[in-house]
């Protein structure tokens, strides 16, 4: 039943085996190599061709910023109607409270103010009303603003969406 014969088709099964194993390997490396051709030696790339261009000299000058004060007294209330479509997931303007609680008369409200909700704690810390510049600040980055809060939202980077956002919210009956 275990002769010789069987063991040398056994050890030429494994032989065979790993030979396929290591031939495979081999082809996929060549296959799938993730340097490209012109590699040096040393790590170094060979650039085939290079586009020369011409530098004026002149330093891209960053747009100046414009404060928030100008941006909000030309808010569009309809428009922040729109962006506030992103915050009623959690949010609420018919009173009742939801994941967050109700912004219907959160401009000028104290901060944490909302009676029967639980707050972090991490927003009275930083201001005591959320008056518009307030707002602003922390719809730029939540989280960076009151670190702790339990808001998970991202914050707006555009300042018009929050000028205009802030308008809304403004423009609601407390």
């Amino acid at each position: 039943m275990f002769d010789t014969m069987t063991l040398t088709k056994i050890v030429g099964s494994f032989c065979g085996a790993l030979l396929i194993f290591l031939l495979g390997s081999w082809a996929a490396e060549e296959i799938y190599h993730v340097g490209g051709h012109g590699d040096g030696h040393d790590g170094e790339i060979t650039q085939a061709y290079s586009i020369p261009v011409e530098d004026d000299g002149a330093e891209a000058e960053a747009e100046p910023e414009v404060p928030f004060e100008e941006v909000f007294a030309s808010a569009d209330a309809g428009a922040g109607e729109r962006v506030f479509g992103k915050c009623r997931a959690c949010h609420q303007i018919n009173g009742t409270d939801a994941v967050g609680p109700h912004l219907n008369g959160v401009v000028g409200r104290e901060v944490a103010s909302v009676g029967g909700f639980n707050y972090s704690g991490a927003l009275g810390e930083q201001a005591e009303a959320w008056d518009p510049e307030v707002l602003n600040a922390f719809l730029i980055d939540p989280q960076g603003w009151a670190p702790g809060t339990t808001m998970s939202f991202n914050g707006l980077p555009n300042i018009e969406d929050r000028a205009n956002l802030i308008a809304y919210l403004d423009s609601l009956e407390g």
